[in-house]
């Protein structure tokens, strides 16, 4: 490891650990000057294309490699798609994504379909994002003129810990189809998986990498493991509730401009972690029943909690 990036770990280390009290000050001081404090953005996950993936993602039920019970769905039509994106915006979400259970994107009529998708969506006057698995240069350029804001494509946890976790596909895989999407000039969303039995140590790993990004995601998903029965992880313990927070916290200090999203696992989580996750930095969250195939909470829940809060959804 270089000299600068052991330097970058440590200071992550530093902010990490700091007590909770001083974390959460500075964590609330950096998120006020760069956005206003009582504002979340609501984003809806689709799952346009279910199932059958050929990776062998320990925590995911749409690989093949594992056992979790899911119905494979084939790619959906755009009207369904459009339809979903406009009741989405009706409920407050200013952001909406949609994902398919690919390995890579090849080119023919169902990346067609997806383009098409993308128009239409962003033709609402939505941010439109989409998670596709790995992608080329050239189909990175077709989505941004299609109208695509951001790219998702998750790092999952640090490189040391990844092969634990996936074998099919390799971190730098993952960071060439980053390169692609940032130099297509569409937004990058990147973050990763808390719970897969990583170490602390690998989760801050997690962020040195995120930082060392050109330029660095406008959007960074913090997901916590919902086990599936049928996977690898089924049996992984929950997330340790103040290291969530402190988690949160950090990424709000490293990357003061990104979008940080309290992502999959909301709905094990109580409001008061909720509310001290959003205290901590976070200002987006996922509504609707599900994110691709686990559940969420209700999207009338979601309202009554920043009612409570005194926090409002995130206007374009």
């Amino acid at each position: 490891m270089s000299t600068t990036l052991s330097k970058t770990l440590d200071r992550i280390a530093q902010i990490y650990h700091q007590p909770l009290p001083d974390l959460l000050f500075e964590a609330q001081r950096v998120h006020r000057e760069h956005h206003d404090p009582h504002a979340v953005q609501l984003c809806t996950l689709c799952s346009i294309k279910t199932g059958l993936c050929p990776e062998d993602c320990a925590y995911c039920a749409q690989s093949v490699h594992n056992q979790a019970t899911l119905e494979p769905e084939p790619l959906i039509n755009a009207d369904e798609v459009i339809s979903q994106a406009k009741a989405a915006k009706a409920n407050g979400a200013t952001r909406f994504c949609m994902g398919a259970a690919w390995r890579e994107v090849k080119d023919g009529p169902q990346f067609e379909r997806v383009l098409d998708m993308v128009h239409q969506v962003a033709a609402l006057e939505m941010e439109v994002c989409c998670t596709l698995g790995m992608l080329q240069p050239h189909q990175a350029q077709r989505l941004k003129a299609a109208g695509l804001t951001a790219y998702n494509h998750n790092l999952d946890t640090s490189p040391s810990y990844y092969g634990q976790v996936i074998t099919t596909r390799t971190y730098q895989d993952r960071l060439e189809t980053i390169r692609a999407v940032s130099e297509a000039g569409i937004s990058v969303c990147c973050g990763g998986i808390l719970g897969m039995g990583e170490s602390i140590q690998d989760r801050l790993e997690l962020l040195e990498t995120l930082y060392g990004l050109e330029p660095t995601p406008e959007s960074i998903p913090v997901n916590c493991l919902v086990p599936v029965v049928g996977t690898p992880l089924q049996d992984a313990p929950s997330v340790d509730p103040i290291d969530l927070v402190r988690l949160i916290a950090t990424t709000r200090i490293l990357f003061p401009k990104a979008m940080v999203r309290l992502s999959a696992g909301r709905l094990q989580m109580s409001e008061e972690l909720q509310a001290l996750c959003l205290l901590a930095g976070a200002n987006s969250i996922f509504t609707g029943p599900v994110l691709l195939t686990t559940p969420n909470p209700d999207p009338n829940h979601d309202e009554k909690l920043l009612e409570r809060l005194g926090m409002v959804p995130k206007v374009l």
